[in-house]
């Protein structure tokens, strides 16, 4: 197996812009060449214009004839021609996807993208058996709106987010997408922005399948030169965006199991992966918004509790916590605001429960939490601290939330489906009660 060099990938063929030109002649090339960013070059230095700093542009009110050494810039990554694709992986985390290709002099050679990687990839590591759906589970990154929401609010959202793009939805379908390259366009033609989105959305959309593997997502990015892939349910209903960066990542992950066969590089390809496999574990459990254990990592910690402690004839007992009226948060106050009480709501679940009990985001707004060694009385006296606690608790902007519980005690073996499915009746009962109460459902 054998790793390419930088300079046999990369493209030579550069859109950029020396660093004294205007804006308004940088956002024309870029328009000209149906590019979303350009290279802006100062000497041996090399910075990107992206179409996320057109919208502080525009937003700012800078005038277009100024020049681009004017702007506050991101400087681009340069590593030399011949260096190995595999010295590339950590440039993955840095904020854009360009990576500079340079000369022994210093000068530009060529530009390697993310799609150039991908392009890269040799097939006989890509995974016929990992599912995109499998991947989503670690993965919550998709940003989605109404057709109704006001443009000039979206270009907002997504510089503040630093989005490359939004997912129109309806009846949770998506239906359309906006791009930081339709973006460009919108400012440059000086567009209004109070319409709605669903004037300058492109519809229809191309979507996958959550049941489509690893290896055929790559190809329909490749295919259609896609910097993500939409994932629907089969109902067709939204379930996540998966972007290319986060594909090429678990794709190298893989890679390097495969190169243990390959003794000479071991070591230094082991040293060079090291941050990357330490991340893509963290991903696999941990939830990115709130930091809890997602969903994945609990069913693993279930089993694996639920198995020592029966043994040992302790008890178990699940609890299922829905935030009340949390659509209204984000309906009011934006999905900004409302992921800012998830985090402070997570935290406060932290606090308030014991380091043996487990805590997941389990999702949206739902949360999950194994208490181990107690019993159901026990587990609801712990619930309904947690429930005054959580109603005297001043949320930041919201100023206060209630929420409801749904108590189960998990019996001899039970599956966490089953288990989950019995808290779920208790939390409906809960509901149905008028909320910000406890509910407990024994399934005996």
């Amino acid at each position: 197996m054998r790793f390419p060099k930088a300079c046999e990938i990369a493209m030579t063929k550069v859109v950029a812009i020396d660093i004294k030109k205007s804006i308004y002649e940088a956002i024309e090339k870029m328009i000209a060449n149906e590019h979303r960013d350009i290279i802006i070059i100062d000497g041996n230095d090399f910075y990107i214009l992206r179409a996320l700093d057109i919208i502080n542009i525009h937003g700012n009110k800078i005038d277009l004839a100024d020049s681009l050494d004017t702007l506050s810039l991101i400087k681009l990554p340069a590593i030399n021609k011949n260096t190995n694709i595999l010295q590339m992986l950590p440039l993955l985390d840095e904020p854009t996807e360009y990576i500079c290709t340079i000369n022994d002099d210093g000068s530009l050679y060529g530009i390697i993208t993310h799609t150039d990687i991908t392009s890269h990839i040799d097939p006989e590591t890509l995974m016929d058996n990992y599912k995109i759906n499998d991947f989503l589970k670690l993965i919550q990154n998709v940003k989605w709106v109404n057709k109704d929401v006001q443009t000039r609010e979206i270009l907002q959202d997504m510089f503040e987010e630093s989005l490359d793009s939004i997912i129109i939805v309806e009846e949770l379908q998506p239906i359309g997408i906006l791009t930081t390259k339709d973006i460009i366009k919108l400012i440059k033609e000086n567009k209004e922005l109070s319409l709605s989105i669903s004037n300058y959305m492109t519809t229809p959309i191309d979507t996958v399948n959550k049941d489509i593997s690893i290896r055929e997502a790559l190809e329909f990015i490749k295919q259609k030169h896609y910097k993500r892939v939409i994932v629907v349910n089969d109902d067709k209903t939204l379930l996540g965006v998966v972007t290319q960066k986060e594909l090429i990542t678990l794709t190298y992950v893989n890679w390097s199991s495969i190169l243990k066969e390959h003794q000479e590089e071991l070591q230094e390809i082991n040293i060079m992966l090291e941050s990357q496999n330490k991340k893509y574990k963290s991903l696999a459990s941990k939830d990115r918004l709130t930091n809890l254990y997602n969903r994945y990592k609990f069913e693993q910690l279930y089993y694996s509790i639920q198995k020592t402690l029966l043994q040992q004839n302790k008890s178990l007992v699940l609890i299922i916590i829905d935030i009340d009226h949390f659509k209204q948060v984000n309906d009011t106050y934006g999905h900004n605001v409302g992921d800012a009480v998830l985090k402070q709501f997570a935290d406060l679940l932290i606090k308030h429960t014991r380091e043996s009990d487990i805590v997941s985001r389990w999702g949206g707004e739902e949360f999950i939490i194994l208490l181990s060694n107690i019993d159901i009385q026990t587990a609801c006296m712990v619930a309904d601290k947690l429930r005054t606690t959580i109603e005297k608790r001043h949320f930041e902007t919201v100023e206060h939330i209630t929420a409801s519980f749904g108590i189960t005690h998990i019996q001899n073996y039970s599956t966490l489906q089953e288990s989950v499915e019995k808290a779920d009746k208790a939390l409906y009962k809960a509901k149905k009660s008028g909320r910000n109460c406890i509910k407990i459902e024994t399934g005996e």
